[in-house]
C-alpha cells in the first residue's frame, strides 16, 4: 500500500469520526468533552488534506501548515481529555505547542532544510499533549476504573512509542527514508499503525463518552427530580448497606424521619408551585446543617429522610436540632407573602434486634415522628425502645417457692 493511498484513508477516517462526535455534541449538549474531539478529528482530516498536497507539488505551505495543523489536532484531542475529568483548559498552552512547532518546520524547512529536525519537532508537538494527558486516563477516578479512559491511555503510549521510533529512526538511518511522503515498507507500517491507533484513541474516546453518560443516567434514577437530593430508591440502597455495615461491625447509625407540617394546608392556600417552593427551600435549609457524609433524601411528597452513619441517638437528635433551629430563624424573618417552613422530626438508631432490615429503623423512626406530632409539631422525638424484662431473680423464686410450702405444710 502507498502512502498516497494512506493519508486517503486517514482522511476519510477522520471525517467519519468527526461526524460522529458533531452528532454526540449535539444529542449531549452539556457533554463539554466532544466539541474538543468533534473540532480534533476535523483538524486531523484538514492537516492530513493540506500534507497531500505535497504529492502533486513541492510546496513549503503544504509540509509546514499540515504539520502544524496535525499538532493542533492533537493538542484539541487532549483539551477534550481535560474536560471529559472536569479540568480547566487555556488556549495558551495549545497555541505554545503548536506555534512553536510551526515556527521549528518553518525554520527547519525555509531557513535551514533539515529533514531530522523537522521530524523531531514534528514528533514532540504530536506526542507531548497526549504525553500530558496520560496520568489522567490511566488513574482511577473517584475509586473507579474507566475502561474506554484505560484504552485510550494505552493506544496514547503506543502512539508516543511509534513517534518515538520514527524520530530514532531518521536519526540513526534504521529502515531508511522516514518522509511522510515517500513511500518505503517501513514508513507504510508505521502509517498503517498510526492510522488504525488513531482509530483505537476515538473509539476509546466514544467508550469514555458512553461510560459517563450511563453513570448519568444512573445518578438521575436515584435522584429526586424537583429537590436534587436522593431518592426513595437511593435512600433504601444506602440503608441496606449501612445496615450491613453496621452488622458486621456493630457500630451504631441513625435515621431521621421528618415531615413540613401543614404541607397540605399550604398547597390548597397557596398552590403547588408554592408547595414546590417551600419543598426546594427546606432542601437547601437542610443541606447547610449536615456533616459531610450524611444523606438527605426525599421519600416522596413533603417527608424526608436523613442518614447519619456511625451516629448514635444522641448525635442524630443534635442534628434533628439543628435543622429545627435553622426553620425556626428562617420562619422568624418570613415577612409579607413569604410562607414560613416548619418540620416534625423522628429520630431512630439502628440496633442488632433491627438486623439488615431497614424497613425496621424505618418503622421505629416514622414512630417517633408520630410522637412529635402528637407533642404539638415543630419539635422532635426519638425512639425509645421497651427495655427488655428484668433477668430472674432465682434465689427470690425459690425462697417464695419454701415460704409457700411452709404455709401449706402449717395449714
Amino acid at each position: 500500500m502507498n502512502v498516497p493511498t494512506i493519508w486517503t484513508i486517514f482522511i476519510v477516517n477522520f471525517l467519519a469520526l468527526a461526524l460522529i462526535w458533531a452528532y454526540v455534541m449535539r444529542s449531549y449538549p452539556k457533554f463539554e468533552a466532544a466539541p474538543f474531539w468533534t473540532a480534533s478529528a476535523f483538524f486531523a482530516a484538514l492537516g492530513a488534506a493540506i500534507a497531500m498536497v505535497r504529492f502533486v507539488s513541492d510546496s513549503l505551505f503544504a509540509l509546514i501548515g499540515g504539520g502544524a495543523v496535525l499538532v493542533f489536532a492533537t493538542c484539541l484531542a487532549a483539551m477534550g481529555i481535560k474536560r471529559f475529568y472536569d479540568q480547566p483548559v487555556t488556549w495558551r498552552g495549545t497555541a505554545l505547542i503548536t506555534g512553536l512547532t510551526l515556527a521549528g518546520l518553518t525554520l527547519f524547512s525555509v531557513g535551514y532544510d533539515s529533514m531530522a529536525m523537522r521530524i523531531s519537532i514534528y514528533s514532540v508537538g504530536s506526542t507531548l499533549p497526549l504525553a500530558l494527558t496520560l496520568k489522567l486516563l490511566l488513574h482511577e477516578q473517584d475509586g473507579r476504573k474507566n475502561p474506554g479512559a484505560r484504552l485510550a491511555g494505552i493506544v496514547a503510549i503506543l502512539i508516543i512509542a511509534i513517534y518515538a521510533f520514527r524520530a530514532a529512526g531518521f536519526l540513526f538511518h534504521l529502515g531508511g527514508d522516514f518522509s511522510a511522503v515517500r513511500s518505503n515498507p517501513v514508513q507504510s507500517v508505521l502509517m498503517v499503525a498510526l492510522t488504525f491507533l488513531s482509530m483505537a484513541l476515538n473509539f476509546g474516546f466514544l467508550l469514555m463518552a458512553i461510560d459517563r453518560l450511563r453513570n448519568e443516567v444512573a445518578d438521575l434514577a436515584l435522584l429526586d427530580d424537583l429537590t436534587g437530593v436522593a431518592n426513595r430508591r437511593h435512600l433504601l440502597q444506602r440503608l441496606t448497606e449501612e445496615c450491613a455495615r453496621s452488622e458486621r461491625s456493630s457500630e451504631p447509625f441513625a435515621l431521621l424521619v421528618i415531615d413540613l407540617d401543614g404541607f397540605k394546608g399550604i398547597n390548597d392556600t397557596h398552590g403547588h408551585a408554592a408547595g414546590d417552593a417551600c419543598l426546594q427551600h427546606f432542601t437547601l435549609m437542610a443541606q447547610t446543617r449536615l456533616r459531610p457524609g450524611d444523606m438527605l433524601a426525599r421519600t416522596g411528597g413533603d417527608e424526608f429522610c436523613v442518614v447519619l452513619p456511625a451516629s448514635t441517638l444522641r448525635e442524630g437528635a443534635m442534628i434533628a436540632r439543628r435543622i429545627l433551629d435553622v426553620c425556626r430563624e428562617d420562619a422568624a424573618q418570613c415577612v409579607g407573602a413569604d410562607i414560613p417552613v416548619s418540620v416534625s422530626i423522628g429520630v431512630a438508631q439502628w440496633t442488632r434486634e433491627m438486623g439488615a432490615f431497614p424497613d425496621r429503623l424505618i418503622a421505629a423512626a416514622d414512630h417517633a415522628l408520630y410522637g412529635a406530632k402528637k407533642d404539638g409539631r415543630n419539635c422532635h422525638a426519638v425512639h425509645d425502645p421497651a427495655p427488655p424484662p428484668p433477668a430472674p431473680d432465682y434465689e427470690t423464686i425459690l425462697e417464695r417457692a419454701l415460704q409457700e410450702q411452709a404455709l401449706r405444710k402449717s395449714a
